[in-house]
């Protein structure tokens, strides 16, 4: 099961004033812009194997820093700018992000302010492979990197609330998380619904019906936390935030392993709702060749509190334990900001604070290697 990774980055100066990429974005084919001027994304070829992608991510994130260096930039790895305006942060142009702020509505500029990782896993053993990472969604309580949004402090994990509730709440079938599935037909009827229902919307609100078919297909009209990519074709997910190198390929490394086991073994739904076991059951381990996951109100319900509390809430860190994941191995940088209002010049402290330790990560990766 062929693995790759996408990590989206700030950029910023030497003040840690957010600022566009430029040059960087000649480092490499595997750099690309985001929808937004000051940040691009890295992007891994297709790895066999979780060791091949360790040293493939970590090779393409040193010349990108090395180029950054010598540019007077440095890459952030967090999740929100902790406080920017809209103006900081211009999107590029681009005629679907100009649809999209139409159809969606104004909360669409919320996008602006997150930058996320997107891990990509070969597709087999679809259904299964889609219904486990749906389980595993609250592992972004893992790395959350943010807790602040224009300064203030608004949940332990910024982005998923952002991205899913304020940006997609209008829309929730293009950018919430879908419930499991028993087929690949189901996936696809839902799909198709999503796309209809936002294209319905689109022409409610003016947009000519021939530019929306030239710039949304099904498969490019949502974005939700777990979905199916027609490129390779891969299973998606686009839950966590973008963190310590190491960080994420940790969690990279344990979702792979507990996709890798439903892949092989399928999967089966508990049917205990959360009211009959308190989310307390050991979801994720095998029964005979089968992986069993919890039921999807347990998921909802974890996840919620996931984005409100984070690793702080034990129901959490109970859930990702279960589930085959490890909390105690991670450090996630939000735990590194005061819970408390940030100014503009505390906001670029701690960008540079974490940009430095990103360099200083790779570093001492590149003397040990």
């Amino acid at each position: 099961m062929k693995t790759s990774l996408e990590v989206e980055y700030w950029v910023v100066d030497d003040d840690g004033d957010l600022v566009a990429p430029d040059t960087l974005l000649d480092v490499s084919d595997q750099v690309d812009p985001e929808f937004v001027e000051p940040m691009l994304e890295l992007k891994t070829t297709p790895c066999a194997t979780t060791a091949e992608l360790r040293t493939e991510f970590r090779a393409l994130l040193a010349d990108v820093v090395d180029a950054a260096r010598e540019a007077d930039k440095q890459l952030v790895p967090l999740a929100t700018p902790l406080h920017a305006s809209a103006a900081d942060l211009p999107f590029r142009e681009k005629c679907g992000t100009d649809l999209q702020r139409r159809i969606v509505g104004p909360p669409f500029d919320d996008a602006r302010f997150c930058a996320g990782t997107h891990l990509h896993f070969e597709q087999s053993n679809v259904p299964d492979q889609l219904n486990a990472l749906t389980a595993i969604d609250p592992a972004f309580a893992l790395v959350t990197s943010s807790s602040h949004y224009r300064g203030e402090p608004i949940h332990a994990c910024a982005r998923p609330y952002l991205y899913r509730r304020s940006c997609y709440g209008a829309c929730p079938e293009q950018g919430q998380l879908w419930s499991y599935v028993d087929s690949v037909d189901e996936w696809e009827a839902r799909l198709e619904s999503a796309y209809e229902g936002f294209r319905e919307r689109a022409l409610e609100r003016g947009v000519d019906s021939d530019v929306f078919d030239d710039e949304f297909a099904p498969y490019d009209a949502v974005w939700t936390p777990v979905r199916l990519r027609e490129a390779m074709p891969t299973v998606e997910w686009r839950s966590p935030d973008t963190a310590m190198p190491s960080q994420v390929l940790q969690l990279a490394e344990e979702v792979y392993s507990v996709v890798e086991r439903a892949d092989t073994r399928g999967t089966v739904v508990e049917t205990s709702s959360l009211a009959a076991d308190g989310g307390r059951r050991r979801v994720g381990r095998e029964q005979g060749d089968t992986v069993r996951l919890p039921s999807f109100d347990i998921v909802e319900a974890v996840t919620d509190a996931a984005i409100r509390d984070g690793l702080a809430d034990p129901d959490v860190r109970r859930y990702l334990r279960h589930i085959g994941l490890t909390p105690s191995a991670y450090q996630p940088l939000a735990r590194r900001h005061p819970d408390t209002r940030l100014t503009k010049r505390q906001a670029r402290k701690h960008r540079l604070q974490a940009a430095s330790r990103l360099e200083l990560e790779v570093e001492r990766h590149r003397a040990r290697a």
